[in-house]
C-alpha cells in the first residue's frame, strides 16, 4: 500500500501555517484541480481528493493536533479523514460559501446554498448621521448647549413611507411574483448554480408602485430638518464625538430613527494651550521683574489672578497654579495651569539706560553664578584640546 503524502506538503503550507494560510491555499488548490474544471482528468480527480482529505484534517484544531502527534496513522482505524470521496466532507470543518464568495460576490440559491437577503418589508433602524461642530476653547473648558438643525430624511407622512398615492395600494410584482429576488444559472469552475439577486423591477421589496405619492414621488421618504438641543459637557477635547440616540435618519417601514454623531472641533486659544486636562501658558517679564521679583496678574480661563514671581527667577521656569485648568469628563476636579516664564531683554536702550547695565556689569563682574561657572570651565577645557 502507497504511503500518505504529507498533508502540509500537499497543500503547500509549514507546518506552523496558521487558519487562514491553510485556507488560501486549499481554496487556490481547488480551483485548479475540481473535477468540473478537469473533465476526464484522473490525476486531477485523484489531486482533488488528496488536497481535501489534507484540508479535513488541518482546518481541524483537534484533528490537526492528533495529525501533528501521530501522523496519516492517526486515522487509519476510523478511516481517513477523507473517506467518502471528494465528495464526502465533514459540514463542521468546511465553509463553501465563504470560500465561493471570493468567486461570486455572494450565496448562492438552489444546491444547499441559501442567499442571505435582507426583508426589505420589516422595520429597518434609520442610518447614522455625522457632522462637525466647532466650538471655542472655553465652551470647550466649561461646557455649553447647543441648538442644531440637522438635516435628515424622514418617512413621508402623506403616504406613511409606502410610497403609493394616497387612497391606492401597492400590486405583487409580476417579475419575482412578490419574492424580491430573481434567479439565473450561471457557469462556475465549480460547475453550473443557481445565482439569487435583487428584483430589478421591484428593488427587492416584492411590490411595484401603481400611482406614486405626489408629496414623495414614490420614495417614501422626504428631506428635513430636525431640531436637536446638544448639551456639550465641561472638559471635551477636540475631536471627541457625542452620540445623541433617534436623532438621525428617519426608520424605514415604522422602524425606530438612527442617531447623531456629533464631531467636536475646538478653536485654538490665543493665549492657552492645553494638554489634557493641563492649559499651558507663556508669561514674558522683563529682566527687572526676573531678577528683583514681582507681583504680576497671570490670565486663566476664570480670569485674571495675581502671582507673586520670586527674585532671580530664570527664563523658562515654570510656576503651577493647582486647579485652574480644564475639568475632568468624569469627575469634578480640575488639571493645573503651568506658566512658563519668559524673560524679555530690552532691545533699544537709551545711553543711560546702558550705562547704567554696564555699572551693574562691572559690580558684578566677579560674580559669576555656579551654572556660568561650570559653562565658562567647560568652555576654557574645549579650546585647550
Amino acid at each position: 500500500m502507497a504511503q500518505k503524502k504529507d498533508y502540509y506538503e500537499l497543500l503547500g503550507v509549514n507546518k506552523d501555517a496558521t487558519e487562514q494560510d491553510i485556507k488560501k491555499a486549499y481554496r487556490k488548490l481547488a480551483m485548479k484541480y475540481h473535477p468540473d474544471k478537469n473533465q476526464g482528468n484522473k490525476d486531477a480527480e485523484e489531486k482533488f481528493k488528496e488536497i481535501n482529505e489534507a484540508y479535513e484534517v488541518l482546518s481541524n484544531k483537534d484533528k490537526r493536533a492528533k495529525y501533528d502527534r501521530f501522523g496519516p496513522d492517526a486515522f487509519t482505524n476510523g478511516g481517513s479523514a477523507g473517506a467518502g470521496g471528494f465528495g464526502g466532507f465533514s459540514s463542521s470543518s468546511f465553509d463553501f460559501e465563504d470560500i465561493f464568495s471570493d468567486f461570486f460576490g455572494g450565496g448562492f440559491g438552489g444546491g444547499g446554498f441559501s442567499q442571505k437577503r435582507n426583508n426589505s418589508k420589516s422595520p429597518r433602524k434609520g442610518q447614522t448621521v455625522r457632522i462637525r461642530l466647532s466650538i471655542s476653547f472655553e465652551e470647550a473648558a466649561f461646557g455649553v448647549s447647543k441648538d442644531l438643525e440637522i438635516p435628515v430624511e424622514d418617512s413621508c407622512q402623506f403616504c406613511k413611507g409606502t410610497g403609493a398615492k394616497d387612497g391606492t395600494s401597492k400590486k405583487t410584482c409580476e417579475t419575482c411574483h412578490g419574492q424580491g429576488y430573481v434567479s439565473n444559472t450561471v457557469r462556475t469552475p465549480f460547475g453550473t448554480m443557481m445565482n439569487q439577486s435583487p428584483c430589478p423591477t421591484c428593488g427587492g421589496t416584492g411590490e411595484v408602485i401603481l400611482e406614486k405619492c405626489t408629496h414623495c414621488g414614490g420614495t417614501g421618504r422626504l428631506k428635513n430638518k430636525r431640531k436637536v438641543k446638544l448639551d456639550i459637557p465641561a472638559g471635551i477635547d477636540d475631536q471627541n464625538v457625542l452620540r445623541v440616540q433617534n436623532q438621525g435618519q428617519g426608520g424605514y417601514n415604522g422602524g425606530p430613527n438612527g442617531d447623531l454623531e456629533v464631531i467636536v472641533t475646538v478653536k485654538p486659544h490665543p493665549l492657552f494651550k492645553r494638554n489634557g486636562n493641563d492649559i499651558h501658558i507663556d508669561m514674558p517679564i522683563t529682566f527687572v521683574q526676573a531678577a528683583l521679583g514681582d507681583e504680576v496678574e497671570v490670565p486663566t480661563i476664570d480670569g485674571k489672578v495675581k502671582y507673586k514671581i520670586p527674585e532671580g527667577t530664570q527664563n523658562g521656569t515654570i510656576f503651577r497654579l493647582k486647579g485652574k485648568g480644564i475639568k475632568y469628563l468624569r469627575g469634578s476636579s480640575r488639571g493645573d495651569e503651568l506658566i512658563k516664564i519668559t524673560v524679555e531683554v530690552p532691545k533699544s536702550l537709551s545711553d543711560e539706560q546702558k550705562d547704567v547695565l554696564r555699572q551693574f556689569a562691572k559690580i558684578t563682574g566677579s560674580e559669576v553664578n555656579e551654572q556660568s561657572k561650570n559653562f565658562l570651565d567647560k568652555l576654557r577645557d574645549f579650546f585647550k584640546e
